[in-house]
């Protein structure tokens, strides 16, 4: 293996360098966009049960579901609750965006990755090429053992970045998907909260 990562030259170092990062993110946003993180279960029956009982309030959303992304929302709908419906949207939406932002953290870097790995690849086998070329230029084209050391640069350098690459796209658009969807939820939860906090009369919030 490390043979091999010599073979493709210089080009390999940010080449590795990408798909380490890409792992990372890969597996930071899996554990971030879990579904059971963003939208917790046991809070979605809970803010039903609570809305049938009429008695939503803000201490209700404290605890061990309060900084996920729907009991941040739950929280900022009801600290404004008592202005009405228009003022509780804007609130949602408020926190909706800053939300948005933070489960699309990371994803441009790995759409970033995808795009630069296999043109890493190129200016490997670019290189690769050039080396040939010098090869040729100094000592002829019979010496294939010299040249063999360019054109292994040049395809290792290209099959590397287009490793790199593959699943790095199939994960960043996977995980552009997986944000939409979640996203949806979530509006689809806020619109609720407010239907169920315009049915039963504003109370304290502690």
């Amino acid at each position: 293996m490390i043979e091999l990562v010599k073979a493709g030259g210089w080009v390999m170092a940010p080449i590795l360098m990408c798909s380490v990062l890409a792992l990372a993110i890969i597996l930071e946003r899996a554990w971030s966009l879990r579904r059971s993180r963003v939208l917790p279960p046991a809070l979605l029956a809970d803010l039903r049960h609570w809305a049938e009982q009429g008695s939503l309030r803000i201490r209700q959303v404290e605890g061990e579901h309060a900084g996920s992304p729907l009991g941040r929302m739950l929280r900022a709908a009801l600290v404004y609750r008592q202005y009405g419906r228009e003022v509780v949207k804007e609130s949602i939406e408020d926190t909706g965006r800053h939300i948005v932002f933070e489960l699309e953290r990371f994803l441009n870097t790995l759409g970033t990755i995808a795009t630069i790995s296999p043109l890493l690849g190129l200016l490997g086998t670019v290189s690769g090429m050039i080396e040939i070329l010098g090869i040729v230029g100094q000592h002829g084209s019979g010496n294939f053992k010299l040249m063999a050391s360019g054109m292994s640069e040049a395809l290792v350098a290209t099959a590397s970045g287009i490793v790199v690459a593959i699943p790095t796209l199939v994960a960043y658009r996977y995980y552009r998907g997986r944000v939409d969807e979640l996203v949806i939820s979530l509006e689809k939860e806020a619109m609720l909260l407010v239907d169920l906090m315009q049915v039963q009369p504003a109370r304290p919030n502690a």
